[in-house]
């Protein structure tokens, strides 16, 4: 085995690995990566031919969490690892989003990543370590790809910048910012993370600390590629062209398609059309033989006039599709409390891109349980995103969630998650359903579950708005930065970079890069034209709803928490459940207890507030210590002989003794009291030692009443 190791200081004594040659060697290229106890293998296959009438770059990336890398056995029936985790599948396109861009154009051969935790520190956070693994097995493969990159955490902890944290300093509360960026040692590709309202000087000090150490990794990455002796890479031609048609269609289409560009069409459906047409009337004077032998090169053709002349427009005309600005953000239109029966909910269109988002409270039984390799745990704030084909005009049947919808709604998610009030009792989940799209419907989801927490009664800290940015470049150092992007700005453009925030700073960003990368001069310009932006979408959210409402909707759910001593958890349980089980009974509640530093936490949830503090009374009372000299309306439970067991206090019962009952003597109980009979008893004393309690009724009778 011709077996390869090289060593990355991460500095404090703390050291990757990486290992190519041992495992996996029928792969086009393999590399373990070892950072602590945590191992990753990524492995990396392509075709050598791409399939005929492919256009486009068919990259899949699975990563994969191995229970047994953390000794667990997989949840379920089957007891085995199934479809990817919500955390696989964002993994997955963080390495995807960083590795696509660097693939040549013209490669179109099928390939397939594949990135395996193998062995799992649980105080170590693998998804960092995925793209390194990745562009480490490229780079031993023969496979085409423009050059190494990386990928590294970077989090601001107590005011300091710190690589590749550990998972509890990440979620520590002293921890203000959590990005991944990916970069080659030229530039930067990608960037996501979230920050407690941090400002744009301080994302970009964090970006460039991590490049720092990026360039270190790609260094190393190169000196195992050299070393791994696979040489030159693989020649490949996937891409037909006929120099003479492609001639014919830009003399037909291009000045036609500046045209229509300048226009500022803003209904998109329009500018479709037009745009169609010119490729209509060119195909029109061909005949059906050439129409069908050259029906894949002529797409693909009109596709490039059309991308070229709408990018030379913008940067030579000064003029965007839709007529706008560079930084002019499309028109603006909000609701509060649309629906009347949800929680709450709000509609956010900008331009031709609308959400409809709405609240659903609950309790903590309502909460999702997490159990995946590293994590084991409840979660109580949740987003989750829709996008229907009709919100585009597609005649598509939805086919379940995709993962473009799992990370739109993640992304929108640790955006509104900063502003969360940390003492909410409720389980809080939102859901954005996009019903029109033409641009950035994350940020519109960000927008309108802002304001549907507002309609909620939830008090968040502030409010939050996102806006996406996007950037054309010649190559040769012309550029412009456009704000509120368009689908075909997104599409024909260099860039998305989504920035969500507050009025104070940043909560939440995303961004890919689609040309090699991104100079910081034009990363700082991007970021502080989206804070001019960003702060004239929060003015129009704030002028539909200023502030939060006071109070919960009357037909919202109501809670309550209380905290009791540990020792009264069993009381208030009862045996088998009995006590509580009869309490939700009684009173129509949901009463849940869990154990909290030390304490019982015990949640009361209902349909109403008569209904929530029928149930905390009758808790109260279990919990309550009885007192001495104290008089209380007691139940008669059962009669004996000797007395009658009576119940003062919820969950606490006495022996009212026969000589107490009554001024005079009784000799027999028969006839005195009845079973569920309500009367009044004094508390005379409680025995130290057996904790019994000695009650009386004569007591509050007056002497001449000798019942």
């Amino acid at each position: 085995m011709n077996i390869i190791k090289k060593t990355i200081d991460l500095g404090g004594g703390r050291t990757i690995e990486l290992e190519t040659g041992k495992l996996a060697k029928q792969a086009d290229g393999s590399v373990v990566l070892k950072y602590g106890n945590t191992m990753l293998l990524a492995t990396v296959c392509a075709d050598i031919q791409a399939k005929e009438g492919v256009d486009f770059m068919p990259l899949t990336i699975e990563y994969q969490e191995k229970f047994a890398a953390a000794g667990k056995f997989p949840g379920g029936f089957f007891k085995r690892e199934a479809r990817p985790s919500e955390n696989e599948i964002l993994i997955s396109r963080l390495v995807d989003r960083a590795l696509r861009p660097l693939f040549p154009d013209d490669y179109h051969a099928n390939v397939v990543v594949q990135i395996m935790l193998i062995s799992a520190d649980l105080n170590e956070l693998p998804d960092a370590l995925a793209c390194l693994a990745a562009s480490a097995a490229l780079a031993v493969s023969t496979i085409p790809f423009a050059a190494p990159i990386s990928e590294c955490r970077v989090a601001k902890i107590n005011g300091q910048l710190v690589i590749n944290p550990s998972k509890s300093d990440v979620e520590g509360p002293n921890t203000t910012l959590d990005m991944i960026v990916a970069a080659t040692a030229e530039s930067i590709v990608m960037v996501e993370g979230e920050m407690a309202e941090v400002s744009e000087e301080e994302m970009v000090q964090a970006i460039s600390f991590a490049h720092e150490m990026i360039k270190k990794q790609v260094a190393v990455i190169k000196e195992m590629e050299t070393e791994s002796g696979t040489g030159t890479k693989r020649t490949y031609s996937h891409e037909k062209n006929d120099e003479d048609l492609k001639a014919k269609i830009h003399t037909a289409a291009y000045d036609k398609y500046v045209a229509i560009a300048a226009q500022g069409l803003a209904d998109k459906h329009k500018r479709k059309e037009l745009f169609d047409a010119v490729q209509d009337e060119f195909q029109a004077t061909l005949t059906p033989e050439e129409l069908k032998e050259k029906a894949f090169l002529i797409g693909q053709y009109f596709h490039h006039e059309e991308k070229e002349a709408v990018r030379w427009s913008m940067l030579n005309n000064n003029i965007r599709l839709d007529g706008r600005k560079m930084n002019e953000i499309r028109p603006i239109w909000s609701e509060v409390g649309y629906l009347p029966s949800p929680h709450g909910s709000a509609i956010f269109t900008r331009g031709e891109t609308q959400s409809l988002t709405t609240i659903t409270l609950g309790t903590s039984l309502d909460a999702q349980t997490v159990d995946n390799v590293l994590r084991n745990e409840e979660k109580k704030f949740m987003l989750h995103y829709n996008f229907p084909p009709f919100s585009t005009g597609e005649a598509r049947t939805p086919r379940g969630t995709s993962r473009r919808e799992t990370g739109h709604g993640n992304l929108a998610q640790r955006a509104l998650m900063r502003v969360m009030p940390s003492d909410i009792p409720y389980t809080v989940r939102i859901v954005s359903d996009i019903l029109e799209s033409n641009g950035s419907s994350s940020m519109a989801t960000v927008c309108a579950g802002t304001l549907a927490l507002m309609d909620a009664g939830i008090q968040i800290k502030a409010p939050v708005s996102g806006i996406a940015m996007g950037l054309i470049t010649d190559g040769k150092g012309k550029s412009v930065i456009l704000s509120d992007i368009l689908g075909d700005e997104d599409h024909l453009g260099d860039m998305d970079f989504k920035v969500c925030g507050t009025a104070k700073g940043i909560t939440a960003c995303q961004m890919d890069i689609k040309i090699d990368g991104l100079s910081n001069e034009l990363l700082t310009q991007a970021l502080n034209q989206a804070k001019e932006g960003r702060l004239h979408i929060l003015g129009k959210l704030t002028e539909t709803m200023s502030a939060p409402r006071t109070e919960y909707k009357a037909h919202a759910p109501k809670i309550e928490v209380i905290f009791v001593d540990q020792e009264y958890i069993g009381a208030i349980i009862g045996p088998g459940g009995k006590i509580i089980q009869e309490m939700q009974k009684t009173t129509g509640s949901t009463i849940t207890i869990t154990e909290e530093n030390g304490k019982g936490r015990v949640e009361v949830f209902g349909p109403n507030a008569q209904t929530v503090n029928s149930a905390l009374a009758l808790i109260r009372g279990i919990v309550s210590v009885p007192e001495i000299g104290e008089v209380y309306e007691a139940t008669v439970k059962s009669i004996m002989p000797y007395g009658a067991f009576v119940e003062f206090m919820p969950g606490k019962q006495g022996l009212l003794h026969i000589s107490e009952v009554s001024n005079r003597r009784l000799e027999t109980m028969e006839g005195v009291l009845k079973e569920n009979e309500v009367i009044k008893v004094k508390l005379l004393d409680v025995d130290k030692k057996t904790g019994k309690y000695k009650l009386s009724r004569k007591v509050l009778l007056d002497k001449a009443d000798m019942n």
